[in-house]
């Protein structure tokens, strides 16, 4: 390890990975298909491309989870035999906020599952001095008030800082149902969620064991949005 580098994690104390699976709230995909998709995440061999193709299709499990207790609503259609076949739909007006760059893959099959969803996206990155997050836009409105379940999209959860300012930026406009969706995270960020609301429910496919001194998951996958947009 370059001894130059940052290590604003040093000396801070983490929760255990065992005591934070327990989390009520924590929901982890529970399926050999998305361990062998993680697996293909964190190969260094893995092309961008490959890469964006897992994390799609890990979102979509993930998404069904998050609205597994959604609300539907009766909604009859014609069917083949000419006559209105009962059916239902979700009842409830959803949105998606993309946590700037790398929440932005997980959109497609977000919008695949949900074609007519609003799409918002946050600005957010960290300072890697101190590991603090640096809000500088969004496209959120004042109001949310027609929504009533937004999910948060970002692959990974780390030290928790740019989710939680996510959230808070949320929350100044909204008192609805919030979930937060990601692929990787570590004990310290999923810890930090819960607690900065009590009402937030997390999914992931994979809860990793802990953050370096840098704040990095370990193992972690490297950077999402660098490895999904192929920059360095």
């Amino acid at each position: 390890m370059n001894s130059a580098q940052p290590a604003p994690m040093r000396g801070r104390t983490q929760p255990a990975r065992g005591a934070v699976i327990r989390e009520n709230r924590l929901h982890l995909l529970d399926h050999p298909l998305a361990t062998s998709l993680v697996t293909t995440l964190r190969d260094i061999a893995t092309r961008s491309h490959e890469f964006e193709w897992a994390i799609h299709e890990l979102t979509r499990p993930l998404i069904w989870n998050a609205l597994h207790e959604e609300p539907t609503e009766y909604h009859d259609v014609c069917g083949f035999a000419g006559e209105p076949t009962p059916g239902t739909r979700l009842r409830r007006r959803i949105a998606l906020l993309a946590i700037l760059r790398a929440g932005l893959g997980m959109v497609p099959p977000a919008r695949a599952l949900l074609p007519d969803v609003t799409v918002y996206q946050i600005g957010i990155k960290r300072d890697e001095q101190t590991l603090e997050p640096l809000y500088y836009s969004s496209n959120l409105p004042e109001s949310l008030g027609d929504i009533e379940h937004l999910l948060i999209l970002d692959p990974m959860l780390a030290t928790g800082g740019s989710a939680r300012m996510a959230m808070q930026q949320v929350r100044q406009r909204f008192d609805g149902t919030l979930s937060f969706i990601g692929v990787l995270g570590a004990p310290h960020g999923v810890a930090q969620l819960l607690a900065a609301d009590p009402m937030l429910h997390i999914f992931l496919a994979a809860l990793d064991e802990r953050l370096n001194e840098q704040g990095y998951i370990l193992p972690g996958l490297g950077d999402a949005g660098d490895r999904l947009f192929g920059t360095q």
